[in-house]
């Protein structure tokens, strides 16, 4: 890109701010050969933990590790069902298959993009059955019992957790919160009336701190937040090849440690998760300003219980193709999260889904665009952006009008 362009996401400006501070956690490791665990990973373990309001934090190698753990140290079996979503990236299905459960899919609210609880409530009412011998849901077209609700806290917003407690507590189900995107993010709970942050309110919650995220690592790190010192131990044990001590294990484990110079390099940038997660709702607010205005435009809806940490900001526009491809050629980087949604993907495709089974999540996966979002964002940019998008949008409304011989469509009718 040129001097003007404007990158989709700007991964170098944080890290050249921060030059002597990370340097100084690889001469660390370098002084000490302290490479996997250690007290930069306690430290940092310490802190994160601290930070979403738990108990507990384990490190481990990503989010998809992270998901991974929590889920069998929640006490997935194989065999469970689990629900989800569909609207997500593949690592939330991958980590549900590889604690050995099956994905089963609900749609979307279409105003928050995050999981809809009465979809979750009518899924649980007309397609399972309650086995009152043993006390469980039975999903009706597997067999299999139903045990744990996965919300996905997408692009950095909550979903609604009284209403999926309130379902899960109702049927006996697991919660373990996809927090991937959502570092920081607060809701607000009536139940317990106050601000709750994410990864703080489920039996346990998996973080990615994919270098991209709002925290983020040099490479591939994440963590499991819970308040529940058994699982914590449990996911301790899981990443590290099920060890209780060196050489003695308890289970088979996994190989899923967190490094410590990326422990030592999010506990630096931890320290600036606020202040960045605040520029990114001023640029959300800014955003949300300058599109006012223009037309075939849905912005992101943040409803009253929310506080988000826009880890993404995602607007919905008709031509999205078209948007995006001028968006480019004007030097702006934009998005696309997700294009192809997990029930339609290749992966799955002998899991017998179809398209038309969630169509909420089917209609916006064609229109969403995710813009510029990131704390060193400028207003100049910002209303660059808006402006390039208004010129087009402005364009394809016109053309929708007049139509491609330049007749009215009023007066060709």
């Amino acid at each position: 890109m040129g001097k003007d362009s404007i990158p989709f996401l700007d991964l170098v400006t944080t890290h050249v701010e921060l030059e002597q501070e990370l340097n100084e956690v690889f001469k660390h490791a370098l002084h000490t050969a302290s490479f996997i665990g250690g007290s930069m990973v306690e430290q940092f373990e310490q802190a994160f933990a601290e930070f979403c309001g738990t108990k507990y934090c384990a490190g481990v190698g990503s989010g998809t590790d992270a998901l991974r753990f929590a889920l069998i140290a929640a006490g997935v079996k194989s065999g469970d069902v689990v629900i989800t979503v569909p609207n997500t990236f593949i690592a939330t299905t991958e980590a549900i298959s590889q604690a050995g459960a099956q994905p089963r899919f609900v749609d979307i609210c279409e105003n928050t993009y995050n999981m809809d609880p009465a979809k979750v409530r009518q899924y649980l009412e007309d397609s399972c059955t309650v086995d009152d011998q043993l006390g469980v849901v039975i999903d009706d077209e597997t067999g299999k019992p139903v045990t744990t609700i996965v919300p996905v806290h997408l692009y950095g917003q909550m979903a609604d957790m009284d209403a999926l407690l309130e379902i899960a507590e109702e049927h006996g189900l697991i919660v373990v919160e996809d927090a991937c995107q959502a570092h920081g993010a607060q809701y607000f709970s009536k139940k317990e009336n106050r601000w709750i942050k994410a990864g703080s309110i489920g039996k346990a919650a998996a973080f990615s701190f994919y270098p991209g995220k709002n925290l983020g690592a040099c490479g591939e790190a994440g963590a499991v937040t819970t308040n529940d010192s058994s699982l914590a131990q449990k996911t301790r044990t899981l990443r590290d090849h099920g060890q209780s001590k060196k050489y003695y294990h308890e289970v088979e484990g996994y190989n899923g440690r967190l490094d410590s110079i990326q422990a030592g390099i999010l506990n630096v940038k931890l320290q600036h998760l606020a202040q960045w997660n605040r520029r990114r709702e001023e640029a959300a607010y800014q955003y949300d300003k300058l599109l006012l205005s223009v037309e075939g435009v849905v912005r992101p809806y943040t409803p009253e219980w929310a506080r988000s940490v826009y880890h993404l900001y995602v607007v919905r526009v008709p031509e999205r193709e078209g948007l995006q491809k001028h968006l480019a050629e004007a030097g702006i980087g934009t998005g696309i999260h997700y294009p192809v949604p997990l029930h339609l993907q290749k992966a799955y495709e002998g899991q017998g889904w179809k398209r038309g089974d969630f169509p909420i999540t089917e209609q916006i996966a064609s229109e969403i665009l995710s813009l510029p979002m990131y704390p060193q964002l400028s207003t100049q940019q910002q209303s660059r952006v808006v402006g390039e998008a208004a010129r087009y949008l402005r364009n394809e409304l016109r053309a929708e009008k007049v139509g491609v011989s330049g007749i009215s469509l009023k007066s060709s009718n």
